[in-house]
């Protein structure tokens, strides 16, 4: 064998390599770079605000404006939080990072669980009945996941719960949903996320507030009816556990409070 021009083939191959790592990384920073927005962008006013209120920004602000539909969706059954299912063979909790083994994990009991959306947001703040539904499982705490519409935007007001404890998810609880688009709604242009935050920081936001999160999904209040509707919302999160939904094409904004398991506007 020709041990030098083996050699040159490697070194070559190892340059090549280099390249396309090269590339794909400035790919996926541009790609970064296109679609959030930092402090600077605001307004000279809204940094004002921020600034008098004591207004922290811990996270990017999401720039993509999609053409989104209102949709309908309707719990199964009626039912909005759904009964506990005991799994018979725990599942490693840290699954819960890795999308494809824990599809994998849990298809055979939760056949649908490719379409839901992890939410660490959700999974970090509990109400009082929440955290009586964690005990209630023998649970240590839990995963939330959200249902996706269109496999991309998660449906806040949906939520399957994976309770674990000794880092295994040892039970669910999923309130299934049926979703369908509003036959009549046209697609229209969510107003970006930076103008929903000027509305927050303006008018509902108290001081010394601190925004950790910015979210783009589906929302929409609950009422005592067999079909509910959702829009397209913005999320933002705050420390305190505080959750502003916004709504994208009205601006209406909508608060909910794992302190007082209220919504109000």
């Amino acid at each position: 064998m020709d041990w030098g021009r083996a050699k040159n083939v490697l070194i070559y191959a190892f340059l090549l390599l280099n390249l396309v790592l090269g590339y794909q990384l400035w790919i996926d920073m541009r790609e970064q770079a296109d679609t959030s927005l930092d402090f600077a962008s605001l307004s000279e006013s809204t940094q004002k605000v921020m600034k008098e209120k004591s207004i922290q920004l811990l996270c990017q602000i999401p720039s993509m404006t999609p053409q989104l539909p209102k949709i309908t969706y309707q719990y199964v059954n009626g039912d909005s939080v759904g009964r506990q299912v005991t799994l018979g063979e725990h599942i490693e909790s840290q699954l819960i990072f890795k999308e494809r083994e824990l599809v994998n994990a849990l298809k055979q009991s939760i056949p649908d669980i490719a379409n839901y959306q992890y939410d660490p947001q959700a999974s970090e703040y509990a109400t009082k009945s929440e955290l009586e539904r964690i005990q209630e499982a023998g649970a240590a705490g839990r995963f939330v996941m959200h249902t996706l519409v269109d496999h991309k935007w998660p449906l806040f007001n949906d939520q399957l719960e994976l309770y674990y404890s000794e880092q295994r998810i040892i039970s669910y609880r999923q309130s299934s949903v049926e979703i369908t688009a509003v036959d009549d709604e046209e697609h229209q242009k969510m107003m970006p996320a930076s103008n929903a935050l000027k509305t927050l920081v303006e008018r509902h936001l108290p001081p010394g507030s601190a925004i950790k999160d910015i979210q783009l999904g589906y929302y929409g209040q609950v009422y005592n009816s067999e079909s509910q509707v959702a829009a397209p919302s913005w999320r933002f999160t705050l420390e305190s556990g505080d959750m502003y939904y916004v709504q994208g094409i009205s601006g209406d904004v909508t608060v909910t409070s794992p302190k007082t398991e209220k919504e109000r506007e």
